[in-house]
């Protein structure tokens, strides 16, 4: 199982990104999560099975927006209105196998495949 992350980069505070996420074909949850220096790895949000379900974390919700394109086996995150605290490598991941269709998980055990990361920078 490969994920391969793209789209980070430089960008000003209020600007926009859209982080792409592509994988082997899953019927997985797919989540992202960063980390920003110094810190640990956090939960940014997770997109159900379907995609019928999503879930961010607070520092996130009205900001970010995670979708999938199932028949592309690609997830994508579009941040917008991005902070300087928003400057970290993030990185996507595919749930482990779960009956339920609607499960969105935010803890990183429930991760079985990561993918490499992608840089984030917000900076003016």
């Amino acid at each position: 199982v490969q994920l391969q992350a793209s789209g980070g980069g430089l960008v000003q505070p209020g600007g926009s990104l859209r982080l792409s996420c592509t994988w082997s074909t899953l019927d997985r949850a797919m989540g992202w999560f960063r980390q920003a220096p110094g810190k640990e790895r956090e939960f940014v949000a997770v997109i159900s099975r379907r995609g019928s379900q999503t879930s961010y974390s607070d520092s996130v919700k009205g900001r970010f927006t995670i979708s999938r394109d199932n028949a592309k086996n690609t997830v994508f995150l579009q941040m917008n209105t991005l902070k300087p605290e928003d400057t970290a490598v993030y990185y996507c991941a595919a749930a482990f196998a779960n009956a339920r269709t609607f499960w969105t998980p935010v803890q990183e055990t429930s991760y079985a495949y990561w993918g490499q990361g992608t840089l984030v920078t917000v900076s003016s």
